[in-house]
């Protein structure tokens, strides 16, 4: 929780810079969504999947051990942050902890009511009872969390990313697949 404003532009005015000042807008986000407490999650996936990303990527909190929801990549929600922040790049955090599922999906719009919402539906009541729209991949089995590169990770691991990338409409730059620095990788452009 925090009183401040958490975009970039709230960056900026806390550190007295101008938007003229910054050429580069970094988001980072996870390869899977989390949540902590109540409150609406479209993309939650509650069985294995969602325990997996629970259990592997060590989804509770530091302060509580209150256990984080899960579920997939909520392109709807990347979206809404790259345009309100003016994103340049991503850089993609924990793609490992996907690593062993047979299929990934990602959140391309909601439904509500038979109307469809590929962007952030325009009143919090439609969010709360929104239902995803997902996009189905092919998952991998592989461990790729000593992979070196980019162009090491398995083609399905490759082509998720850059199907994010493609959904958010702004590039991956870089992703991690593990906790340490040396577990970071480059993404070239697609």
């Amino acid at each position: 929780m925090t009183s401040s404003n958490p975009i970039a532009g709230g960056a900026l005015a806390s550190a007295g810079l101008g938007p003229g000042e910054v050429d580069t807008v970094i988001g980072v986000a996870k390869a899977y969504v989390t949540r902590v407490g109540a409150g609406p999650f479209p993309s939650e996936d509650t069985g294995p999947a969602g325990q997996q990303m629970s259990s592997k990527g060590h989804e509770f909190g530091t302060v509580t051990g209150r256990a984080r929801r899960c579920g997939w990549f909520d392109a709807v929600l990347m979206r809404f942050a790259a345009r309100i922040n003016g994103l340049t790049e991503l850089f993609l955090t924990k793609l490992d902890v996907l690593s062993g599922l047979g299929e990934v999906q990602i959140c391309t719009a909601y439904t509500h009511e038979g109307e469809r919402y590929e962007d952030f539906p325009p009143h919090q009541s439609i969010f709360h009872k929104a239902e995803p729209v997902y996009e189905k991949l092919e998952g991998w089995s592989e461990d790729i969390s000593a992979c070196g590169s980019f162009e090491e990770l398995p083609a399905a691991a490759r082509k998720y990313v850059r199907r994010i990338a493609d959904l958010a409409d702004v590039p991956v730059r870089n992703l991690s697949i593990g906790p340490d620095r040396d577990q970071t990788l480059v993404v070239e452009a697609a």
